[in-house]
């Protein structure tokens, strides 16, 4: 699609801020009204508008469609991505380590375990620890708690952590990227810790490369998304 406006400009409303081309006010995908909670998220939906060349590229609008996944989908109903999310904490990344023996596992305890010890004491749960690949079950408690901590979130803050969980393979890691003082490159390569152990052992990947490095970019974007909602 060519270009088809000139001009982007960001307004506030009674309602929130929007962003306009050539004076008319976006809608989301879904046709609602595309209004956001903050400017310094209108200000990003814009630059998207306003760094298009003379054809659009739709693979450029991270934030617009994590902005329209808000409003034409969450905005109604969470319960389905709050079930998603509990689904993640069952089968944490993090929570399953290697045989205490492998050295794998001295650096999952290193890099790993304050992130999940970090989860724990700012949610006041319990998660178990695995060596292995047979699930365990968190406890009713912990499941309740999360819950309750998920579906507290609003519509836009829910849906970069569920980019950042879906992404990381951890609730852990999502929650922590939530944090004000979270580090993402620390976070994604702590995603990546077992992908990294196998590149030191057999190489790299050229094509894995190029995937893991879209995937990076859309879980730094959702964290950059949380942090603009509360601006």
């Amino acid at each position: 699609m060519k270009r088809f406006y000139k001009d982007v400009t960001t307004a506030r409303t009674d309602l929130g801020w929007t962003v306009s081309l050539d004076a008319r006010p976006l809608k989301t995908q879904g046709g609602e009204p595309q209004v956001v909670p903050s400017e310094t998220l209108a200000k990003m939906l814009a630059a998207e508008w306003d760094g298009q060349g003379e054809t659009i590229d739709p693979a450029s609008f991270r934030f617009r469609d994590m902005t329209d996944y808000a409003l034409d989908v969450l905005s109604r109903d969470k319960s389905g991505v709050v079930e998603k999310l509990l689904g993640y904490a069952e089968t944490d990344t993090l929570c399953y380590r290697a045989d205490p023996e492998e050295a794998l596992y001295r650096r999952q305890q290193e890099v790993w375990e304050p992130i999940v010890a970090g989860m724990e004491e700012r949610e006041g749960v319990k998660l178990h620890r695995i060596s292995g690949i047979v699930h365990r079950p968190q406890t009713e408690e912990t499941r309740r708690k999360l819950a309750k901590r998920l579906e507290a979130l609003d519509a836009f803050t829910l849906t970069a952590l569920e980019q950042t969980t879906s992404l990381a393979a951890s609730l852990c890691i999502g929650l922590e990227a939530l944090e004000p003082a979270a580090d993402g490159e620390a976070l994604w390569d702590a995603a990546n810790l077992e992908e990294d152990w196998q590149v030191e052992l057999w190489g790299r990947d050229e094509e894995a490369e190029e995937r893991r490095t879209k995937r990076k970019g859309d879980f730094l974007a959702a964290i950059d998304f949380a942090r603009a909602v509360l601006k």
